[in-house]
């Protein structure tokens, strides 16, 4: 059964979801995203990508700033679909916007919910150590990410993850849950579940979360360099023959030796923290690409007992 479909969603990360629910066969006769942003180094109006994709697919692409307008939602009702699916839209929809399409709006969810409702649920489960995560798809209701979940898929998080391979997991995994989600929902076949649990939430990443704190455990520094990498990446000051550089930290490993915290205890940036120590492996000083310590070094010593800030 083919479905009439309003898709709303706006990174990249929504992408995937589009294609796959375009390749089911299903109708998507309109796409709301964010309107175009300013951004690089012109400040040039950029599309959204969710926008660029919809534009090669020929579909209608619509960029209201609020759906607190009246007038916005009224276009949606318009539209007649029997349902909206949500993925990383960026706005809170409205309960008469809920209400729109026949079958309500679905949201595919990053999180194995309700632990990281909000807006950083990838980079929240790294930072806190979990080991496994879910896509989830959820009837969406006023709350926020409060809905019955309607599908999902576990997903392991390893040692070798930051929030960019993560989230393209996600992104993998949940976008091939759409085409069995609507399947069902045309059979009448969804059966909603309450989430069961006590909620957390994953506020949005604060810029003061992301410099380095040598004084806390080795261990919970790690999760944060990957929970924070590649974006915005976990940041601390080195001493430079111009005074102070500021490098981003995007892979490090936990190490037993132990010292004063935020010392240098060998030649190889090898730093001390508030319990063990922290290999720094890839690092971005400031302007530059991403590279490995070895070659950081090449040009910037860091020899023993420096103290890095």
């Amino acid at each position: 059964m083919s479905l009439r479909i309003a898709f709303m969603g706006t990174p990249d990360f929504a992408v995937p979801s589009l294609s796959e629910i375009l390749s089911s066969g299903h109708d998507v006769v309109c796409v709301y995203t964010q309107p175009p942003r300013r951004a690089g180094r012109g400040k040039a109006l950029r599309k959204s990508p969710v926008h660029e994709f919809a534009d090669i697919m020929g579909i209608e692409v619509r960029t209201p700033e609020s759906f607190r307008k009246p007038s916005v939602i009224n276009d949606l009702e318009a539209l007649d679909v029997d349902v909206a699916c949500v993925v990383a839209y960026g706005q809170i929809l409205p309960q008469r916007a809920l209400d729109a399409p026949r079958y309500g709006c679905l949201n595919l969810h990053g999180s194995k919910l309700p632990r990281w409702r909000g807006a950083a649920p990838v980079q929240r489960a790294i930072m806190a150590g979990d080991t496994e995560t879910a896509a989830m798809i959820m009837q969406m209701e006023k709350g926020l990410d409060t809905g019955p979940v309607l599908l999902s898929e576990t997903v392991a998080i390893t040692d070798d993850d930051n929030a960019g391979s993560l989230h393209d997991k996600l992104a993998r995994v949940g976008a091939l849950l759409w085409p069995r989600a609507l399947v069902a929902l045309g059979r009448g076949a969804l059966v909603p579940s309450p989430q069961a649990g006590a909620p957390t939430y994953a506020s949005k990443i604060d810029k003061a979360e992301a410099r380095l704190d040598w004084s806390r455990p080795a261990s919970e520094l790690e999760y944060l360099i990957r929970g924070l990498s590649p974006f915005p990446g976990a940041w601390c000051e080195l001493p430079s023959r111009k005074g102070v550089e500021r490098i981003k930290i995007h892979l490090a490993e936990v190490s037993n030796e132990t010292g004063a915290p935020g010392t240098a205890l060998d030649d190889d940036l090898l730093i001390a923290c508030g319990d063990k120590s922290l290999r720094l492996k890839r690092l971005q000083p400031a302007g530059k690409g991403v590279m490995s310590a070895a070659d950081y070094l090449r040009g910037r010593p860091c020899a023993r007992g420096v103290v890095l800030s």
